[in-house]
């Protein structure tokens, strides 16, 4: 989520208010400190204009990343 927000120049702030969550929300799932529900991440993933599976495909391989 992060990674895409950045690439898209979006505070978390502003990706915040497209997706209708509170900001501190959006800061602890990006933190990891808050599991989001689907309906969290579909709206996320709406607000940065992808689709929820690339928004878990991206998710997927960074953890991949961080095993390596």
């Amino acid at each position: 989520m992060r990674q895409q927000r950045i690439l898209l120049r979006l505070s978390q702030e502003e990706l915040a208010d497209r997706a209708e969550l509170d900001r501190s929300y959006v800061g602890r799932i990006e933190r990891g400190e808050q599991n989001a529900t689907l309906e969290t991440a579909q709206k996320v993933a709406d607000a940065l204009g992808v689709g929820l599976d690339v928004l878990f495909a991206i998710a997927r391989e960074l953890a991949t990343d961080r095993k390596n």
